[in-house]
C-alpha cells in the first residue's frame, strides 16, 4: 500500500507508449462504472473472503473458551477380564459381590479369572480459574482484532479497485490521444508525398515520414495487450473471469477536492488492529500472572459394573471438590511472562512507527495531489499552445516553408503534451483516492 504509487508508475510508462486501438480488441466487452467494480470487489475478492474467513476463526476460537464455565460430561464402557489378586478382588468389591469364601488366603492368592464391565459417566465443572478467565477476555479482544483487519482489507480492496478502474480509464484516453496523433502523421504523410513527387523535398523526409506513421501503428496495435492486461487486473480485483475488456467512464476533466486533513485518524482501522493486538497481549500477561493462584473445581462420576456384557448390577458415585495450586514450575511461567512483556512492547512501538509512517505517507500525498493539480493547469496550456503550433507549421509545411522534421517533431510534443493532461488528471484522482484511504475512520 506504502508504495503504491511507485508501482503505478510502471502502468503509466505503459499507457503512455502503448495506445489504444479501439474497435481492434478481443475477448468479450462490457462497460462498468466505478461504484459497479467497487461494490463486485466487496461482494466477490478472494481477499476480501480470506480476511472474513480469520474473522470466523478468532471467533470460533473465543466460543471454545465457554469451557471455562461450562461443564464436561464424558461416558465410558469398558470390559476387562483378569486374574490377578489386587485386581480380582477390587473387581469383586465394585461389582458388590464379595462372600465370605472371597477371603480364603487360597482364594485371596489364586483367584479364579473374573469379568468386569464398567460403565462411567463422569462430570466436571470449573468453578474459579482466574488465568483462563483472562485468555477468555483476551480470546475475545482477538475476535475484534480480525475484525479489524478484515475491515481495512476491504478498504484496501476498494482501493486497490478504483486505482485499476483509473488505469483503463488512463488507457482509454492514452489511446484516444494516440488515434488523433496517427490521422494527424497519415495526414503529414500524404503531404509529404505530394511535396516529394513535385520535387519540393528529399526522398529522406518521405522516409522519415513513413517511419513515424509505422511507428504510430505499431503502438496501436500493441494497445490491446495494455486495455487487457489492466482489464484483466480489474477482474481480478473483482472476482470475475479473465478476458474481459472494460469499457469505463472518461476521465473527468476537472479536479476532485479532497477536505484539509492533517493528520491520520488514530481510529483507522489498521491502527484499531494494531490496538487490540497489544489489549489481547495484555490479557494474557494477567492470564500468566493469575496462573500463580489456586485453581478450584468440582468433579463428580457415577458407575456401574457388572459380570455380563449387558449387565449393570451395582452402581455407585464419587463426587468432590479439588484445590490445586502450582506454585513452581521450573521458571517456565516467569520467562514466559516476560516473553510476553516484551512482545507487548514490540506491538507498542509497532504501532508508533505505523502511525507516524501514516502521516509521511498522508503529508506526501498532499503534496502529490497538489502538485499534481498544478501540472494539469501547465498540461492544459502546453496542450492549447502544441496544438497551434503544430496547426501553423502544417499549413507552412503544405506551401514549403518548412521541413518534414519540424512538423513530426511538433506532432510528437503535442502527443506527448496530451498524454501529459491525462497522466495529471489520473494521478489528481490517484492521489486523492489514496488520501481517502489513508484518512478512512474505522466504522
Amino acid at each position: 500500500m506504502r508504495q503504491h504509487i511507485k508501482r503505478t508508475g510502471g502502468f503509466i510508462a505503459l499507457f503512455m507508449f502503448s495506445t489504444v486501438a479501439f474497435g481492434q480488441t478481443t475477448g468479450t466487452g462490457r462497460y462498468i462504472s466505478l461504484d459497479q467494480a467497487v461494490e463486485t470487489a466487496v461482494t466477490q475478492n478472494k481477499k476480501i473472503q480470506t480476511a472474513g474467513f480469520d474473522q470466523q476463526l478468532a471467533e470460533a476460537g473465543y466460543r471454545q473458551t465457554d469451557a471455562v464455565f461450562l461443564p464436561q460430561l464424558g461416558i465410558s464402557y469398558s470390559a476387562m477380564r483378569t486374574n490377578n489378586p489386587m485386581n480380582a478382588f477390587g473387581f469383586k468389591l465394585q461389582q458388590q459381590s464379595i462372600t465370605e469364601m472371597d477371603f480364603d488366603p487360597a482364594q485371596l492368592n489364586h483367584p479364579a479369572d473374573i469379568n468386569d464391565v464398567a460403565t462411567s459417566i463422569d462430570l466436571k465443572q470449573p468453578l474459579f480459574n482466574a488465568d483462563m478467565i483472562f485468555m477468555r477476555q483476551g480470546a475475545r479482544v482477538q475476535t475484534e482484532l480480525y475484525k479489524y483487519k478484515s475491515l481495512r482489507t476491504k478498504e484496501y480492496i476498494e482501493f486497490e479497485t478504483e486505482k485499476a478502474y483509473l488505469q483503463i480509464q488512463l488507457a482509454y484516453e492514452a489511446g484516444k490521444v494516440t488515434k488523433e496523433a496517427l490521422e494527424t502523421a497519415r495526414r503529414v504523410l500524404e503531404t509529404t508525398r505530394h511535396l516529394f513527387e513535385q520535387g519540393l523535398i528529399n526522398k529522406a523526409d518521405l522516409l522519415q515520414a513513413q517511419v513515424h506513421v509505422s511507428g504510430m501503428e505499431s503502438q496501436q496495435l500493441q494497445s490491446q495487450n495494455a486495455i487487457q492486461n489492466a482489464s484483466d487486473y480489474l477482474s481480478f480485483l473483482m472476482g470475475e473471469p479473465s478476458g474481459i475488456i472494460y469499457t469505463v467512464d472518461p476521465i473527468p476533466g476537472t479536479a476532485e477536492t479532497f477536505g484539509a486533513v492533517t493528520n491520520v485518524p488514530a481510529s483507522r482501522a489498521d491502527f484499531m488492529a494494531m490496538q487490540k493486538a497489544m489489549e489481547a497481549t495484555g490479557k494474557m500477561i494477567k492470564a500468566n500472572k493469575m496462573s500463580y493462584l489456586p485453581r478450584l473445581n468440582a468433579f463428580g462420576s457415577y458407575q456401574l459394573h457388572d459380570k455380563q456384557l449387558t449387565g449393570f448390577g451395582s452402581d455407585s458415585y464419587m463426587a468432590g471438590i479439588q484445590l490445586s495450586w502450582n506454585i513452581f514450575e521450573g521458571n517456565s511461567r516467569r520467562f514466559k511472562l516476560k516473553s510476553q512483556q516484551i512482545q507487548y512492547d514490540k506491538l507498542e512501538t509497532q504501532l508508533a512507527s505505523q502511525k507516524e509512517q501514516g502521516q509521511v505517507e498522508l503529508n506526501k500525498a498532499k503534496r502529490d495531489l497538489q502538485e499534481a493539480r498544478f501540472t494539469m493547469q501547465q498540461q492544459k496550456t502546453a496542450v492549447e499552445q502544441a496544438g497551434e503550433a503544430l496547426r501553423m507549421l502544417q499549413n507552412r509545411y503544405e506551401q514549403g516553408l518548412e521541413t518534414t522534421t519540424d512538423v513530426l517533431a511538433a506532432q510528437t510534443r503535442l502527443t506527448q503534451q496530451k498524454n501529459g493532461l491525462a497522466q495529471s488528471l489520473f494521478a489528481i484522482r490517484l492521489n486523492a483516492a489514496y488520501l481517502k484511504f489513508l484518512t478512512r475512520i474505522s466504522e
